[in-house]
Order: C-alpha cells, then structure tokens, then sequence
C-alpha cells in the first residue's frame, strides 16, 4: 500500500448522522421518521405498524445465500399507554391483495422455509418493541433468478392500541444466490484483491474467471481505502471515506452488490490519514466506540468486513490526551473490539508496522479475532509467531503490487499452495493500466495454473472508472 496516499478533504459524513444516535437506545437505530403519523385519523391515538432496520414499512427487499434473516419491530405512532403485546403470522392473503393490486405474480417462498417469530412486547411509554427475527433458508424448489415473497401479518395480542389496517403486514422479498456460483474454488485459496478505487473501478474484478470451474478469480476484494481520522471539534476518531470511496458506497447496487452476487467479498480498508489517529493508537474505550462505528458502516452499505493498515498516520510525541503510545497491543484491541462487535464480518490486517503481529487480548489469541493476515510485497514466512492461534488458511502469501510491477514466480505459489496456506493478495489490478498484457495478466494466469489447477479466462470487457 506504500506510495499510494489518499488525497485528505473535509470531513466525511452521511454515517456521522447514523451514528448521533446509535449508542443511546434500540428505538434510536430505526428511522422512525419515514411514518407520518398526521396520515392517521386520531391525533395521539397509539397506532401499531411493522417496520426493520431501515425504517421501511409494507415490504423490504433482501437477497440471501443458503439462509438468511430479516430483523423486524413493531413500532407505534405514540408511546404505548401499557405493554402491549403482538405476535406474527405467515399471511398468503397479504400477496394475493399485493399481486391483484400492482398486476403482479410474485410466488410464495415455502412456509416450510420460514420461521416466524412468536411474539414482542412494546413497553409501556416506548415506541418500540425489542427485533423479531424473521429466519428462512434455500429449498430445492426455489427457482434460481426468481424473486419470492414472504408474507409477515402482525396482530394485537394485548394491550390498548390498534394495528394500522395498511402496515400491520408486511412483505419481504428475497432472492436466493445460493445456486449462483460462488468464488470458493477446489483448494479453498482464497485470491485478495486490493483496489486503488481512486483510480480503478472495482467491477474489474468481474472480467477474470476460471475455464472449468467457470468461477471467478478473485474471492475477495478491499476498497482501498477509506480513513480513520480525528474530528477537532469532538475529540472523537471517525470514519471518513474521500469522494471516491463514497460515491462506490452510494451506489453499492451498482459498483458493490455485482461483486457479492458472483460470491465476491467486499471489504472496507481503513487507513491513516496524516493526522494524529491511526488503527494504533486507541485506548480501550475508544476502540470500543470506534469498532461500534465500523459496524454501522459496515451494515448501512452491505459490507462484509474491514482492512486495517497501519500506514500514513502522523503519530504525535508526547501522546495527545485521548490516545495512547502507538503500540500493537493497541492495533490488536481495535481488531478484538472490531470482531466483537461484528463477528458475522471479516476482519483482516496488513503484515505491516503495528499490524505487523498482535498480542493477546483479554486472554484472547489474536489468531482468534482475525481472519487474514496480509503480507506485505513478497512477504514469504510463516505467521503463526505473529498472530497466535490463526491457521494457515489466514495467512497470505506472496503479496503482488500491479502498478509497480513486482510478481511472484509459479515456484513462490507451488509453496504456497503446497505447504497449506490460505491467502494470496494482488494490489492494483488495472486491464486498462499499460503493463497489463505482459505483467499483469501473465501473472494471474500463473494464479489460476497453480494454485487452482486451472486456466484463466479474461473477458476482454474492462470496466472504466466512470464517476
């Protein structure tokens, strides 16, 4: 990552707006603020509806592989004058208004698939009552490419409220990717590749697959790279991520949801941006806050975890108030902070600095809070020594740099391959850079040959950075 420095602008941000409330209370992380409670006939009247995370009502719209969950709650117009008690119900005669109504033909997802959640309770002088999980999974019978619908009625079981006649149902809609092919190949070697979205539109990504498999190269890519950095005005670390990296999370439809549709992990690399916070250098509170921070941005764009690279911080001798001595014990509190507070998500470290190796934490190996650990260029050693607990299978090897020019040769990825380990990251891939026919393509061929016993297959159809 050396060399390739993210140009600083003001400060970032739509996700600070998340975050104003997110530590205060449940009913805080839900956008209540879509409801217009002046629709309604009875001025203070307790009215109940369903809604999710998002703050959608009537419907929500989720894709899933092999299973998958959408979060409900039962929200009410006003503070309820005493608990009030709702359960739910799978409701086929909510599509079949919805189908008759918009000339539709959504399908039913099997009952048989689903788990509807019993019941919830909305406190007295709350707005909201704690999630319902709404659980379902893949069946042989769902056809792939289609869309299904599963239907969620709520009704009263207690209390002094009515439930809205037009949002106590609620439907979800979901495609199921499970028979879409993934990226996991033969060897479980997992290809990484780093992007500088600065310069490069991730979709790329998409153009190399594998002649037998027919599945694609790479299986993870990083966007490099969003930034930690220090807000004056609170004292407080925040994510901010350059005009670049924000408009590929604006429109993650677009530039990201493509990528997880063939299988393809996308993660947020996090990054020093010349001022005095780096991934180093947190105490314990304020890794705690600043992992919590991560996760919000991490489920408001659909990511699937974090890189951390301890590079470009400008580090300050006598430690500011508010920060401790740039340590790998600190680097290693935010990793173990960051997979508590996202452990469905990756976390992953570049061999480099502080991030080099990690102690303990709290007992805890480090090998257990991170899944890969990343070398640097050429990196070759094993990392047992360095993160404690992780299996070869997170360790990468033989890290490649495209825009320079340094490639690892077909010897390098034999060992990889063969003594067991899991990893192996490419930087700066580019079909429209000038070294790409005979450095770069070259080398993902020797990737495909021997580490997956395969031939690459490149589409010809490069993706231009088009914003």
């Amino acid at each position: 990552m050396k060399d390739n420095i993210l140009n600083a602008s003001k400060c970032f941000v739509v996700l600070l707006l998340l975050l104003g409330g997110f530590f205060s209370a449940c009913d805080e992380s839900i956008n209540l603020a879509k409801l217009d409670e002046a629709s309604y006939e009875v001025p203070g009247e307790a009215i109940g509806y369903i809604t999710n995370n998002g703050g959608d009502r009537k419907k929500s719209f989720i894709d899933f592989r092999d299973k998958g969950v959408e979060e409900i709650y039962v929200g009410l117009t006003a503070e309820a004058p005493g608990d009030v008690t709702v359960s739910f119900t799978y409701d086929p005669s909510l599509l079949e208004v919805y189908n008759s109504t918009y000339e539709t033909e959504y399908p039913l997802f099997p009952v048989s698939a689903v788990t509807i959640p019993g019941q919830v309770t909305v406190g007295k002088g709350s707005k909201l009552s704690e999630k319902a999980k709404v659980e379902f999974e893949t069946a042989e019978t769902l056809e792939k490419g289609k869309t299904y619908v599963i239907p969620v009625k709520a009704k009263l079981a207690s209390g002094n409220v009515r439930l809205s006649e037009t949002e106590s149902g609620f439907l979800i809609f979901v495609d199921d990717l499970s028979k879409i092919p993934t990226a996991e190949k033969s060897t479980g070697i997992k290809i990484i590749s780093c992007m500088e979205v600065n310069d490069t539109n991730p979709l790329n990504n998409l153009c190399f697959t594998l002649t037998k498999s027919g599945k694609p190269l790479i299986d993870m890519v990083i966007l490099f790279s969003a930034n930690i950095n220090y807000n004056n005005e609170t004292g407080k670390v925040f994510v901010y991520n350059n005009p670049n990296v924000q408009h590929l999370l604006d429109n993650r439809e677009k530039y990201i949801k493509p990528l997880q549709d063939r299988g393809i992990q996308v993660v947020l690399g996090i990054l020093g941006n010349h001022d005095r916070s780096g991934v180093a250098n947190l105490g314990n509170e304020a890794a705690r806050q600043f992992a919590q921070e991560l996760k919000v941005v991490c489920d408001a764009y659909g990511l699937d975890g974090v890189f951390f690279d301890d590079e470009y911080s400008a580090y300050q001798s006598p430690t500011p108030p508010g920060f401790v001595t740039p340590s790998n014990a600190a680097a290693a509190r935010l990793c173990y902070e960051t997979k508590k507070a996202m452990p469905d998500k990756l976390v992953t470290v570049y061999v480099y600095s502080r991030t080099s190796s990690l102690p303990a934490v709290d007992g805890e190996n480090s090998g257990t809070f991170i899944d890969y650990a990343i070398h640097d260029y050429g990196g070759s050693y094993d990392l047992s020594g360095n993160y404690p607990g992780l299996p070869r299978s997170g360790m990468a090897l033989y890290s490649q740099e495209y825009a320079r020019g340094y490639t690892t040769s077909e010897a390098n990825l034999k060992r990889l391959r063969d003594d067991g380990y899991g990893g192996h990251m490419i930087f700066a891939m580019d079909p429209l850079r000038g070294n790409f026919n005979y450095t770069q393509k070259p080398s993902m061929e020797r990737i495909a040959r021997v580490l997956f016993d395969d031939e690459l297959v490149y589409d010809g159809k490069p993706y231009k950075k088009d914003w």
